[in-house]
């Protein structure tokens, strides 16, 4: 009898599995509907239209990359992480700037008034430890 009841319930995911349907991606709605998608993949980008860019200053020189944006807690962008100097990661020096000091002149980021020097100059930014 023990072993007919085990049996039963070992039975029971199997029985279950039959009504379960494959993962196609792009057909799941946990999140958005399928319809969606299309909207969504049309949309802005962060990764795509920020992270990774090269930040100039006015006189179009080169003076960092957005390596990464802080989220403030009221859900809106506040600072800029920006990567400047080094090579192959040696020696380089993030900072913080603020979203308002940062600009977009023909498709490009710019910082009105930053050397490379001057982004140097600034405190570097280290994330908190959790």
């Amino acid at each position: 009898m023990k072993r007919l009841a085990f049996l039963a319930l070992c039975s029971l995911p199997l029985l279950a599995a039959g009504n379960a349907s494959a993962q196609v991606a792009g057909s799941t709605t946990l999140g958005v509907e399928t319809a969606e998608i299309t909207q969504i993949a049309a949309g802005w980008s962060v990764k795509r239209k920020m992270l990774g860019h090269t930040v100039y200053n006015d006189n179009k020189q080169k003076v960092g990359t957005i390596d990464d944006i802080i989220i403030a807690p009221n859900g809106t962008a506040s600072y800029f992480i920006v990567g400047a100097g080094g090579f192959v990661g040696v020696g380089r020096h993030d900072v913080a700037i603020p979203v308002a000091q940062m600009t977009e002149q023909d498709g490009k980021l710019v910082l009105v008034g930053a050397t490379k020097d001057a982004i140097k100059a600034l405190p570097k930014f280290d994330y908190a430890k959790k």
